[in-house]
């Protein structure tokens, strides 16, 4: 009889015998994520691109450099749904195959823009003697139009996929530089990287386990755009004739060639054009997205 009774609802706190609230379990990062509407349609369309172009192979039964003369310029139909081009090859299938060149060169791009505008970044945000002949360099490559600049390095290098990559990654890297040496200039500055260097770590452990883990999250942002923005660039220049071989299919080169027959046939150039649309908008959508989430400003709206 003298037991002492507790309550369902937790123990009582110490000033008015009142039960504590249950701390509310955080949902997963994926789920609270997906509450962006925006963000979720990009990342499920973005998976979409990815997927059609990954099974190029089996999507389609045709062949992308087949040609059929007899069948150039034919509407969408049951057979070709998305019609024909002037050599009579199937349209779909050579988006299909175009958008594995595209992404592919879109995915390297960003790759080795990273690699080198990390190291950039870090170098000048760290490091006060590298900041201005760094940041003086960034400046000036940036000062030129990404189009003109990609140009002139791809003349300089040669028409091919990998040129293409490697001029495209000069012209992003200056970006993402920018973007990791400002968010490096603050953490070199916080107590535990002070500590970190009184305690006489050395200097390379301490940029990449105290600096870099901490600009993973503005680089995840800027590497989604610099992915779309390579993309855009990749057409533009194939549209343009001084990118990728003409032999290989890119969205880029479809456009430039549909624009000759886009009063016959403006299938041709209406399906890349969709597709480029489709691939740079859903990756502003998820980095847009990606922002918000990691941003610890924002973060409590998601």
């Amino acid at each position: 009889m003298g037991a002492l009774t507790t309550s369902r609802t937790g123990p009582a706190d110490a000033a008015g015998g009142r039960a504590r609230p249950k701390a509310r379990r955080e949902r997963p990062a994926i789920l609270r994520l997906a509450r962006r509407p925006s963000a979720a349609i990009g990342a499920l369309v973005l998976l979409a691109i990815v997927l059609l172009a990954i099974a190029a192979p089996f999507a389609t039964p045709h062949d992308p450099m087949q040609l059929a003369v007899r069948n150039r310029l034919q509407a969408p139909s049951l057979v070709h749904w998305m019609g024909t081009d002037e050599l009579g090859r199937d349209v779909f299938t050579r988006l299909l195959y175009a958008g594995r060149t595209s992404l592919a060169v879109g995915f390297a791009v960003v790759i080795l823009a990273a690699l080198a505008g990390v190291t950039l970044g870090l170098l000048a945000g760290f490091f006060r003697r590298l900041d201005a002949p760094i940041s003086r360099v960034v400046d000036a490559m940036m000062a030129f139009p990404d189009i003109l600049l990609a140009i002139a390095l791809v003349a300089a290098l040669g028409p091919s996929a990998a040129n293409v990559v490697i001029a495209l990654a000069i012209v992003y890297a200056p970006r993402i530089a920018r973007v990791v040496r400002a968010s490096t200039l603050v953490i070199r500055e916080l107590p535990y990287v002070e500590a970190a260097r009184a305690l006489g770590v050395p200097t390379p452990v301490i940029l990449v386990r105290h600096v870099l883990r901490n600009v993973v999250s503005p680089l995840l942002v800027q590497a989604t755009f610099v992915f779309a923005n390579a993309i855009l660039a990749e057409a533009g220049l194939s549209f343009l004739g001084v990118g990728v071989s003409p032999q290989v299919p890119t969205w880029g080169t479809m456009i430039s060639v549909g624009r000759q027959f886009l009063d016959a046939a403006p299938w041709i150039m209406w399906a890349p054009g969709a597709a480029i649309v489709l691939t740079v908008l859903s990756l502003q959508l998820v980095g847009d997205g990606l922002r918000d989430f990691l941003d610890p400003r924002l973060a409590k709206d998601v």
